[in-house]
């Protein structure tokens, strides 16, 4: 669920570069120095829509992964004109024989494939036409904005930006810095469904590749986040916070995922009954349904939120690897020790539905006090004393 967490803060923090208006900041309530000079940004932004998003894999999965061969030149000069006759090829000693290739088992072809995100179709839905919708936090009735989870002022985001010299020793001396320091409002984040689909070429000239609609398969039936309110500091240069973005806060009211469905594409069509002779089968996907999620700090109460203690690192290359983003959350405190706010959260799933979101619901799921723990790179210990409270996220492509 932490990547959902995730998910939830990326939208917030991705649509904070358009619209702008002046508005002060609480300077404090950030643990941002921020002097009498500088800008403050006000973005007010009610609402996005978005048609359609897709993330290319632009060489596929590799079609020789988990046992495969990729096969050996042809034995002699007999080999090569005999395959080229049956085959009409026109193949020479030293290319590979096509007979002789192993394919692996994970059905990789290394064409390139895409997620979609796109709207759903459902009538009524937000996402009936829009593949993802961003909006202005609204109530539980659905009649009026929900302040609670808005920022006082109203706007999407409040950000107050301020170089400073730093200190004139780290990074070589080179310690300059930006710092942003963010609020950021609660929103109403729609998605629609999300599958995948392979990758139409792309065009000179053209920013619009999209995905061939006769090969698609539907992963999720999509979902809606509800996010409270929540602050970020950001660092560019120096960074003498320790990390690019720094996160300490807590989102009020907690993370709810709502109307999210996982799809098994490889049941539809399948026989499940043989009626009079005449079989039976699916005429859908089969689904996991769940009603809502609900993600807050162990033991908070009604009142409660969620802590928000992350900080975002981007790591450059180097002689093992060409860099990667690195997401470290938790406190960090050592396995034994007392934990502190966010560390432990509580999750509540609310109807459980197997097969269809129309099937009966096997109840509700509830979650107490979940910890994670992730290794702080000094390796095995038998008392846990290298554990740190928290989890460490690494993204990088390949």
């Amino acid at each position: 669920m932490k990547m959902f967490t995730k998910l939830a803060l990326v939208s917030s923090m991705a649509i904070s570069a358009n619209a702008m208006a002046m508005q002060s900041m609480d300077d404090a309530a950030l643990s941002a120095a921020t002097g009498q000079d500088g800008i403050n940004i006000g973005i007010g932004i009610s609402k996005i829509e978005i048609d359609k998003v897709l993330i290319h894999d632009n060489n596929g999965l590799d079609s020789l992964l988990n046992g495969g061969s990729a096969g050996t030149v042809f034995a002699d000069q007999a080999a090569v004109d005999a395959y080229n006759l049956a085959n009409g090829t026109t193949l020479t000693l030293t290319d590979i024989n096509p007979t002789t290739v192993v394919a692996g088992s994970l059905g990789g072809t290394g064409n390139a494939g895409a997620i979609v995100i796109k709207s759903d179709g459902k009538s009524g839905s937000k996402t009936e036409n829009k593949g993802i919708v961003i909006e202005a936090p609204v109530n539980a009735a659905g009649n009026a904005y929900d302040t609670t989870r808005k920022l006082t002022s109203g706007l999407l985001a409040e950000l107050v930006i301020d170089t400073d010299a730093g200190n004139g020793t780290d990074n070589g001396g080179n310690s300059a810095f930006l710092n942003v320091a963010a609020k950021v409002s609660g929103l109403d984040i729609y998605i629609g469904e999300i599958g995948v689909s392979a990758s139409n070429a792309s065009v000179v000239g053209d920013v619009r590749r999209g995905n061939n609609s006769g090969n698609y398969n539907a992963i999720l039936s999509g979902l809606t986040l509800k996010t409270g309110k929540m602050d970020a500091n950001i660092q560019l240069g120096a960074a003498p916070q320790g990390a690019m973005i720094v996160l300490n806060t807590t989102m009020s009211g907690g993370l709810e995922i709502s109307n999210l469905g996982i799809l098994d594409n490889s049941t539809k069509g399948k026989t499940v009954a043989i009626v009079s002779g005449t079989p039976v089968n699916t005429t859908a996907a089969g689904e996991i349904n769940l009603g809502s999620i609900k993600i807050k700090d162990a033991n908070s109460g009604t009142t409660g939120g969620l802590t928000m203690n992350a900080k975002v690192n981007v790591f450059g290359k180097s002689a093992v690897n060409n860099g990667f983003l690195r997401i470290t959350t938790g406190s960090g405190t050592t396995y034994g020790q007392a934990l502190k706010a966010g560390d432990s959260q509580d999750m509540y799933i609310s109807t459980v539905k197997l097969g269809s979101k129309d099937a009966g619901s096997i109840g509700d799921v509830e979650i107490q006090g979940m910890t994670t723990y992730y290794n702080n790179g000094a390796g095995f210990s038998a008392t846990n004393a290298n554990e740190r409270a928290g989890a460490m996220i690494t993204i990088s492509g390949h």
